[in-house]
């Protein structure tokens, strides 16, 4: 008697980064992508609630040290020329739109 051929690979363990993503994706999909906006904000509400607005403030400083350290203070003129440039943007297309609307 032959032997029927298996084209299903070999079983393996997943990996925990594998399983969070799966588990992330099947929230996703039931719940909406919104889902994880609302629990964000709960949790920040939650923690602040607890820790006081001052623990975002510290650990903000905190993150801005190490960017600062990392990239320069350059970096920081950089971005926020970049922001403005957006924004300036941003402005001009509106402005545009209400002339067009306008007339």
């Amino acid at each position: 008697m032959a032997e029927k051929s298996n084209d299903v690979a070999p079983k393996r363990e997943m990996s925990v980064r594998e399983a969070g993503k799966k588990g992330g994706d099947t929230v996703r999909d039931r719940y909406g992508s919104t889902f994880y906006e609302d629990i964000g904000r709960k949790g920040g509400k939650a923690t602040r609630d607890r820790h006081g607005v001052e623990f975002y403030e510290s650990i903000g400083q905190k993150g801005g040290k190490v960017v600062k350290e990392k990239y320069g203070s350059d970096f920081y003129e950089e971005i926020g020329h970049k922001g403005g440039q957006k924004v300036k943007k941003l402005i001009a297309e509106a402005k545009k739109k209400i002339l067009e609307e306008k007339g």
